[in-house]
């Protein structure tokens, strides 16, 4: 029998106290069976872990040198990408100006808990498609019941948090911004014939909803070249999003006048938040017009010509530098809503406002433009008359509490219910049917959240989609560390110096 050096021993008592002590908080001993495995590693030494380090071929040895190196490597940051921290990367300006598009974000899971994967099978550092081959990252099989680990707090109010894309349970393959349900409701009231709805009853409303619903379903699955495949996603494999949680589990949110009102109280807005405004400027060179703008696929707005930069919209509005500048506008701000007359529907800080409406020798007027349905919010089965900037009142469910079910409130908390909850529901005659059984009451089994960007006029949110469920939370993030001008090159202001590592926790 070959002694085992004191060394070794200590060694593999310390990894083994690690790794029991990384059991015992994802209270999952399942792991157990690894420890013969670090006790042959370690003491008996019967695998050959090592076996290359003997070989003869100095090629062998180099190679697998490498190969033992960035497998290593992989695992470990695979393991803390898991379970302690993420990287996250900002894509659409629905933060601004709080966060920015380029924004590379460190995500603390630790913060709130780390989720045990749903999908255990997984490729490493991928969401849920393969790069290059385009297909699934994950294996559907085996799939294990939501368990969040202990973390060191809870989702406060006002919180930046990164969560899973609630509506992302379901989406086609061609239009996955939206989930499917989004997509069909308005497809199949396109195709149906016009409807009073306010001369319906509740119940009626319903009917007709589900119609728009399941033809807009139907018409999807008929026209795959244009939406293409329908997928089905575990939680853990929708589209990370991050915005701001403006409303914490039982709690009742109303937004009245764009103000979000919590039990009542209105909620401190975040420093940065941005509304939609239609600034006028009074030096505009129209000649340039058809040399810079180009309509969009859609037609609606327009876009910068290829090879056209932030340069050539000064110059055409005759903008000065320093106020593109203090104002922090950008090139998408700018000729998102631009007309030829030079009057622009662009998102604005309160400061930027101000510093607008300063200018009096550039500026015509600043004009504040109120928020619609912008077609359509949630949720899309109801008929509410709510709006961007006045919306609810709206219950936000709370594990453990139990709300009475009518007709009126179900399509509010269908998807909870039903999607998240993994119940089935059935309205028959009027009456209310979950799991086969008539009733009136529900007892929510999981905390639900309510979030929104702070680009109010400009960001697809709870408003749009409800509520974001407690399993769907990833982490919290911390601090940006780089952020990338996607207007500018490498070497005209690209990285972004003074954002670096900003700590986002500051960020009110």
């Amino acid at each position: 029998m070959v002694k085992v050096s004191r060394k070794r021993w200590v060694k593999f008592a310390v990894v083994l106290a690690l790794y029991l002590l990384f059991l015992l908080w994802l209270r999952s001993w399942l792991g157990l069976i690894v420890v013969p495995f670090i006790f042959d590693a370690y003491i008996t030494k019967k695998i050959p872990w090592d076996w290359w380090k003997r070989s003869k071929n100095k090629t062998v040895r180099s190679i697998m040198g490498w190969v033992d190196a960035i497998v290593f490597a992989t695992v470990a940051i695979y393991f803390v990408n898991l379970y302690f921290f993420q990287n996250y990367v900002i894509p659409s300006s629905s933060l601004e100006k709080s966060l920015l598009v380029g924004d590379y974000l460190f995500v603390s899971k630790i913060s709130y808990g780390a989720r045990v994967p749903q999908t255990p099978l997984h490729f490493p550092f991928t969401q849920h498609t393969l790069p290059i081959l385009n297909c699934k990252s994950y294996l559907d099989w085996p799939k294990w019941d939501y368990k969040r680990v202990k973390g060191t707090g809870t989702v406060q109010l006002n919180d930046i948090v990164v969560f899973n894309f609630p509506a992302g349970d379901s989406v086609a393959a061609k239009a996955q911004a939206e989930g499917l349900y989004q997509l069909a409701y308005p497809i199949g009231k396109q195709l149906a014939r016009p409807v009073d709805m306010t001369k319906l009853d509740a119940g009626q409303q319903r009917q007709v909803f589900d119609f728009y619903y399941r033809s807009g379903l139907k018409y999807i699955k008929e026209h795959p070249e244009d939406f293409g495949e329908i997928i089905s996603r575990p939680v853990d494999r929708r589209e990370n999003y991050v915005k701001r949680c403006v409303g914490l589990p039982g709690q009742t949110l109303e937004i009245k006048d764009r103000i979000v009102y919590l039990d009542g109280q209105p909620n401190k807005e975040p420093d940065n938040v941005e509304y939609r405004y239609e600034v006028c400027f009074k030096h505009v060179r129209p000649e340039l017009w058809s040399e810079l703008f180009m309509p969009n696929a859609m037609m609606s707005v327009y876009t910068l010509c290829p090879g056209k930069t932030m340069k050539d919209i000064e110059s055409y509005l005759g903008l000065p530098e320093d106020l593109i500048d203090e104002c922090g506008l950008s090139a998408d701000d700018l000729a998102g809503n631009l007309s030829e007359d030079g009057a622009i529907c662009m998102p604005l800080t309160a400061q930027a406002k101000a510093l607008l409406e300063a200018r009096k020798d550039i500026v015509e007027s600043v004009s504040y433009v109120p928020g619609g349905d912008a077609g359509g919010l949630y949720p899309l089965n109801k008929l509410t008359g709510w709006t961007i900037d006045n919306y609810g009142p709206v219950w936000i469910p709370k594990k453990g509490e139990t709300i009475e079910l009518n007709l009126d409130n179900l399509p509010l908390y269908e998807r909870p219910i039903t999607h998240y909850e993994n119940n089935t529901l059935a309205v028959k005659n009027g009456k209310i049917y979950i799991n086969g059984q008539e009733t009136t009451r529900y007892t929510f089994k999981m905390d639900y959240y309510w979030m929104m960007g702070d680009n109010r006029h400009n960001s697809a949110d709870s408003r749009f989609w409800g509520f974001v469920p407690e399993d769907h939370i990833v982490g919290k993030p911390v601090f940006v560390w780089l952020s990338l001008d996607q207007d500018r090159g490498w070497f005209d202001g690209k990285i972004r110096w003074n954002r670096l590592f900003r700590n986002v926790s500051s960020i009110k």
